[in-house]
């Protein structure tokens, strides 16, 4: 990757970086404590393996940019879909993106797609209502909070503040009834599902609930043994997926 670009997204400087050399198609997007240096070499595989560039960006109060300047709320997903990824792709200059959305990031892209013009939406671990495989995964990883947070430094200038509001929205009783499938219904952008059968944070129902409600073509690649990054753990085998994937679009 190129070193990280400062670019200004509602009073924010976020980081962004641009990966390849082609034609700029590809935006991706984190997971809840996730950043640019934390996509490791995935962004690098799909751009070789399509012929694409990447833009690669932390969103607010993660990795390389400033902080959030508000808590988060029931709609902070949302407000990441329609109001930060559209001001993005407005600096950087891409129309009609394929979103590469990873968790928090697939749902992010599930959001934006419904509302603004998108080409294509390859979705890894989204999640589309609140399930207790999510809740039982959060109050696992909160037991060792503190070496998380200590690991996390290394790649978010604002690790505690990110993980303590990660985990409070997602374990607070105003989000425990938070859904997106009726926002969805009817989408006809061509979609990947992508997921591992051994994801701590998810189930399969989150893709059988994407592929009902949406009405475009929809692609699965359920992935034996992986967990909620599959990306990372089978990083070719899906690259080349999502490869094939944008070559039909």
């Amino acid at each position: 990757m190129s070193d990280p670009q400062r670019i200004q997204v509602g009073g924010v400087t976020l980081a962004c970086e641009l990966v390849g050399s082609g034609p700029t198609d590809l935006v991706f997007l984190h997971e809840g404590l996730g950043s640019i240096e934390l996509w490791r070499q995935f962004p690098a595989a799909v751009v070789r393996a399509t012929g694409l560039s990447g833009v690669v960006y932390d969103r607010r109060g993660h990795g390389r940019s400033g902080p959030a300047v508000e808590a988060r709320t029931v709609r902070y997903l949302h407000d990441a879909a329609l109001d930060e990824l559209d001001e993005v792709l407005r600096v950087v200059g891409v129309d009609h993106p394929v979103l590469i959305g990873h968790s928090d990031g697939a749902t992010i892209a599930l959001i934006h797609a419904s509302r603004r013009p998108v080409r294509g939406l390859v979705l890894i671990a989204p999640h589309v209502y609140v399930e207790s495989a999510a809740t039982a995964g959060i109050e696992r990883t909160d037991r060792n909070a503190a070496a998380l947070i200590a690991r996390l430094g290394r790649y978010h200038e604002h690790a505690r503040a990110l993980y303590t509001s990660w985990r409070d929205i997602w374990m607070a009783a105003e989000f425990a009834d938070w859904n997106i499938e009726a926002e969805i219904e009817g989408l006809e952008v061509p979609t990947l599902l992508v997921q591992g059968t051994d994801d701590e944070y998810g189930t399969l129902d989150q893709l059988d609930r994407i592929e009902r409600a949406v009405s475009g073509t929809c692609e699965r690649f359920v992935i034996e043994g992986a967990g909620h990054s599959p990306h990372l753990s089978h990083t070719d085998e899906v690259a080349e997926r999502v490869a094939r994937f944008v070559g039909a679009l």
